[in-house]
């Protein structure tokens, strides 16, 4: 309820009247304020007010804080149970009576009402105020309201002795610790969000009335003075008094938690561990808690221990639902990770998550993405399965090498290069997109195929050993992502000097030597080739792995006519163009012609009629398309990306208008 109440003034001209929410706490008003560019009240301002029920004089104040389109434009001023008002208090030098105790009930300084719970006391000021004349009406009004999670009640903003922390030592050195770059924030936007809050920081309110926490270092004697000391006994030396009781307030968990890169470490005692590992390299924490614990962490390092608690500061991204909500139990909007990881495993999660942790503040977690990267593992499964079932044994390193093994030892070390980079500068989304790239489209889809129809002759071993060598740099440069997938296989490859685990095992290092552009220019002209004589079978609807008599090729293929022959699975390469009397599809591509027969490929008879059909059904699509875009409705009040896609479906569907025709053409 909003509640308007009516205060006279001291001089009987009349009154001013408030509107607030909780009437109970008008018993420890100290002002009426009112906005200085209030003309309703600016005359006002300085008169003296007498606060019904209790009688006691009060000014009405100017202050920028009162919202003159809220309620009538003046406030009462009540600074020990409003933050907001608090503020004004301390501005303008106001007193601070404290009117409820720990257990929400009024003090002595209610007068009447002391003793009562505050919902009894709302209730018979309500009805006081009415009896006076001085309530003018109450209204329905929704506001949030704080309440406590355990207890369900309402909580009351109080004025309290709490205990702080003098923040202006520990800020200043923690904000020049970023400035001068000994710590810096991955990704780099943060510094000003890190350095805003220390630039603006206030004295740290460290009380809290917590079951468990590090006890405030406070002891009073029975004169209730109090001293800071370390122990009961140090206390007692230092007051020259006997102590009765520790303070019981503990320190907020923030400050406890701002001690943790040095207290886990045996501070304060000078231990190895301490020594060794204080301070650390990298802190990884999310966005949220920047302030809460991260520049504490800062603080409390440079203050007790010299030095900064860590150099880098990674800030991931934050997860949210697919739909861009964010991930909250109470919200039913949560995903439990363990149901995840039952169906398809730790890794694909991590993958999934990893895989899009760029510079990006948040993303969306997927389902499908979840499938994509189950799919990944099981890639990665079935590939190391393949090459184990081919190495019984650990193979020497040959001495020459094809040139189809030069090129994936050639990605392989580009792999490297742009993986490390990614990882030393925290951009696991490029070190997750190179792995994949290199091991799906390069390493499994190309090498490992051509390398099956070696495997069984004097070139096997050369194979064995590539496929072995790629494969173990691989799973180390993976394994920050999928660690448990990674250990797994590398515990079963035959390598010499293996180390007893992945984990331990040093990082890959290629032979400089490896990196060789031009090799790598020349076979991926092959797997271009091969691509476009794969595209022509796909033309004729011919099902992958069947065997096609014969294909022309004219221009220079090299080493490359074995590929070609193997992975576009042809039974003879003719060299040259084709007769002009044999009927062929064909395409050029890399400099390379290649020519594919027809005749005896396809049921001619059934193809024509085929196409026919297709023809018919695109013409139609077509139709309607074009129907929409010529209708000036559509275009003028459809969203502008719906009649892109129109367009973009229209292009398409001329596109493979046409393709189909060139090939009823082939059939007469």
């Amino acid at each position: 309820k909003l509640y308007y109440v009516r205060y006279p003034f001291e001089d009987g001209s009349g009154s001013v009247t408030i509107a607030t929410t909780r009437p109970e706490t008008m018993l420890a008003d100290v002002a009426v304020a009112v906005h200085p560019s209030d003309d309703r009240y600016r005359h006002l301002v300085g008169k003296t007010i007498v606060l019904p029920l209790l009688g006691r004089r009060i000014p009405l104040i100017a202050d920028p804080y009162p919202d003159p389109e809220f309620g009538t434009g003046a406030v009462k001023i009540t600074p020990a149970h409003d933050p907001n008002d608090y503020e004004v208090g301390l501005r303008h030098n106001l007193p601070m009576p404290v009117l409820l105790d720990s257990k929400a009930r009024i003090t002595a300084e209610g007068g009447p009402y002391a003793g009562l719970d505050r919902n009894e006391a709302r209730k018979r000021i309500v009805a006081d105020l009415e009896a006076l004349g001085l309530l003018e009406k109450v209204e329905d009004y929704d506001i949030p309201i704080l309440v406590s999670e355990r207890s369900g009640e309402p909580i009351e903003p109080l004025l309290s002795e709490e205990w702080f922390a003098k923040q202006s030592a520990l800020a200043g050195p923690a904000a020049e610790a970023v400035r001068s770059g000994r710590v810096r924030f991955i990704p780099e936007r943060y510094n000003q969000v890190y350095l805003d809050w220390l630039e603006n920081l206030r004295d740290w309110n460290v009380s809290r009335r917590l079951w468990w926490g590090h006890r405030i270092p406070v002891y009073y004697t029975e004169d209730g003075d109090a001293v800071a000391a370390h122990s009961w006994e140090e206390a007692e030396r230092k007051a020259g008094k006997r102590i009765v009781r520790q303070d019981e307030d503990v320190l907020d968990t923030w400050f406890s938690s701002g001690l943790w890169p040095f207290a886990t470490l045996g501070w304060p005692d000078d231990t190895e561990d301490l020594r060794r590992w204080y301070p650390t390299t990298t802190m990884v924490t999310d966005r949220n808690i920047i302030y809460l614990w991260v520049a504490r962490m800062v603080m409390m390092g440079l203050y007790f221990m010299g030095k900064e608690p860590f150099r880098d500061v990674y800030i991931h991204a934050t997860v949210l639902t697919e739909d861009g909500r964010r991930m909250s139990k109470s919200l039913g909007t949560g995903v439990d990770p363990m149901g995840v990881i039952e169906r398809v495993g730790a890794d694909a999660l991590r993958y999934t998550l990893l895989s899009q942790t760029g510079s990006n503040q948040e993303i969306r977690y997927s389902e499908r993405r979840n499938d994509d990267s189950r799919n990944f593992c099981s890639k990665i499964w079935n590939a190391t399965r393949f090459v184990l079932m081919n190495c019984e044994g650990p193979v020497d390193r040959p001495e020459r090498l094809e040139l189809v093994d030069r090129w994936i030892l050639s990605r392989l070390a580009r792999t490297e290069a742009e993986v490390k980079t990614a990882y030393q500068g925290f951009d696991l989304q490029r070190g997750c997109q190179a792995l994949y790239r290199f091991f799906w489209s390069d390493f499994a889809d190309w090498y490992i195929e051509v390398s099956k129809a070696r495997l069984a002759t004097q070139q096997g071993d050369v194979a064995r050993w590539v496929l072995l060598t790629v494969l173990d740099a691989f799973l180390k440069m993976l394994h920050p992502i999928m660690p448990h997938l990674t250990e797994e296989l590398y515990s079963h490859l035959p390598l010499r000097n293996k180390a007893p685990f992945l984990m331990a095992s040093r990082w890959p290092e290629p032979d400089p030597a490896w990196l060789d552009p031009a090799v790598e220019q020349e076979v991926e002209r092959w797997f271009e080739v091969t691509r476009a004589a794969r595209a022509l079978r796909a033309e004729l609807d011919l099902a992958p792995l069947r065997t096609i008599p014969e294909l022309y090729v004219d221009g220079d293929l090299g080493d490359g006519e074995a590929v070609l022959r193997s992975q576009a699975w042809i039974d003879t390469l003719r060299r040259g163009a084709p007769d002009a009397g044999i009927r062929c599809i064909a395409a050029t591509v890399a400099g390379v012609d290649i020519h594919l027969p027809i005749e005896g490929l396809v049921d001619e008879q059934k193809e024509r009629e085929r196409l026919a059909k297709e023809e018919e059904k695109l013409l139609a699509d077509l139709a309607r398309c074009e129907a929409r875009l010529g209708n000036p409705q559509f275009v003028e009040r459809a969203k502008p990306e719906v009649v892109e896609k129109e367009r973009r479906a229209k292009q398409e569907l001329e596109a493979n208008l046409e393709k189909v025709r060139r090939r009823r053409a082939l059939f007469g």
